[in-house]
Parts: C-alpha cells; sequence; structure tokens
C-alpha cells in the first residue's frame, strides 16, 4: 500500500507503525538508516497526509534557482543573476520579436 495516497490519518498512521516495525527488525543497514529517518520526521509525514499538502512546489522553485546560479557563473555583477532569478521565477511572459502572441 502506498502510505502517501491514503487519505485517512488513522490507517496511515497504522500502515506507517506496520512498516517502521518490519524496518525496525530488518538485518538491512539501509532500512535501519531509513527507519532512524522516518521515524524522526513520523509527525511530518502524517501532517503532510492529514492536510493534504506538501514542499514539491518550493523544493522545484529552489531547484530552479540553483540551476540560475549554476548558469549565472561569471556574471559581472549580483544584481544580473537576481534580476534572472526573479525572471525565471515569475509569471512575467516576455514576447519575443517576430514571434506570434500566445495570449488568446
Amino acid at each position: 500500500m502506498i502510505l502517501l495516497k491514503l487519505t485517512d490519518v488513522e490507517e496511515a498512521e497504522a500502515e506507517l507503525k506496520r512498516w517502521l516495525w518490519k524496518a525496525s527488525h530488518s538485518r538491512i543497514p539501509a532500512f535501519k538508516e531509513l527507519y532512524q529517518k522516518i521515524k524522526r520526521h513520523k509527525t511530518h509525514i502524517l501532517n503532510t497526509i492529514r492536510y493534504g499538502m506538501s514542499n514539491a512546489r518550493i523544493e522545484a522553485t529552489n531547484n530552479k534557482i540553483k540551476l540560475i546560479i549554476r548558469k549565472a557563473y561569471g556574471f559581472r555583477n549580483i544584481q544580473n543573476m537576481l534580476d534572472m532569478v526573479y525572471l525565471v521565477c515569475s509569471d512575467i511572459r516576455i514576447p519575443l520579436p517576430n514571434r506570434k502572441s500566445n495570449a488568446a
């Protein structure tokens, strides 16, 4: 069963508890490590299910910004890089010359 697809928090908590028990009794070191991490973040995982929210959009935006910063290597000043971040992460659409506009 996929835990994050569940909508009932009690059911998700029972499923998570079952998985944690199995992982804690595993002989595989990677599962023991994962067990510790998931146990530490159990409340946050259940809150994700309870409120139906995740940080996926923020993580995507952070990755976009990191990519822009890598591409900006060599910019002569920090303001040019910040302007590029604002431009890419905003909803601003700049029409290019000799191109048909998608505005309908």
